[in-house]
């Protein structure tokens, strides 16, 4: 098996240094670089080519979020991996973050086998973004997120969506997971997993992280939801 290659952003030298050793011992893991500030993170992206980029958010120079828009963004030539791992309840821009290209997040005090197993996620193509964590998210940032207008249609922008297909997407948005999707529609695991895949293909979507911002964005659980 070809190592993950995985490049380490953080500005805090005990904290970098715990996660290359961590990394570093895991057979499928090869940390390629580190990186102590923002500009240093996304000139050492494009020159090494990791697989997955663990990205702080607070840094110096250039910061997380921007440095993820460059190295992950819309205008990105060859986007990279973003893994952000972040203190959730200081960072405010972790939404941004999502928008701006990261495939998901974990939190600083996430025991090391999830940040393993983060990076495994992110590096296999899948979105890193607990449940418990969207409905945070959602709540957190709920005045940034919400639409202009609110309604009982639905936004336009999911017209290319199949009835059950919308049903998933609003369940995603409301931070479910595949297993909790599968139990509260009584579908099969693979079942939903098809219809996620669906989902992102027509929205032309990357993962998972990218379908919860734009459900709320165009309004999709007001729509569902229009009391005030």
């Amino acid at each position: 098996m070809t190592p993950i290659r995985v490049l380490v952003c953080e500005d805090q030298e005990l904290v970098r240094t715990g996660y290359v050793t961590i990394f570093s011992a895991q057979p499928d893991l090869d940390v390629v670089g580190e990186a102590a500030d923002g500009l240093a993170a996304v000139e050492a992206a494009r020159r090494l080519r990791p697989d997955v980029v663990v990205m702080d958010i607070r840094m110096p120079r250039l910061d997380g979020i921007e440095a993820t828009r460059l190295l992950a963004g819309p205008e990105a030539v060859d986007p990279v991996k973003i893994l952000v791992v972040t203190t959730f309840n200081l960072d405010a821009y972790v939404y941004e973050a999502l928008r701006a290209g990261a495939s998901g997040f974990l939190l600083k005090d996430a025991p090391p086998r999830e940040l393993v197993a983060g990076i495994r996620t992110v590096a296999a193509g899948e979105s890193l973004l607990a449940p418990a964590v969207t409905r945070a998210l959602v709540g957190r940032f709920a005045d940034r997120i919400r639409p202009e207008s609110r309604g009982p249609a639905l936004p336009r922008e999911l017209s290319v969506l199949a009835p059950r297909e919308t049903e998933v997407l609003t369940l995603i948005a409301e931070g479910l997971s595949n297993a909790e999707i599968a139990d509260r529609l009584v579908l099969s695991r693979e079942t939903v997993k098809t219809y996620v895949s669906r989902i992102l293909t027509k929205l032309d979507l990357r993962d998972r992280v990218q379908a919860v911002v734009l459900a709320h964005r165009v309004g999709l659980m007001a729509a569902r939801d229009p009391s005030p």
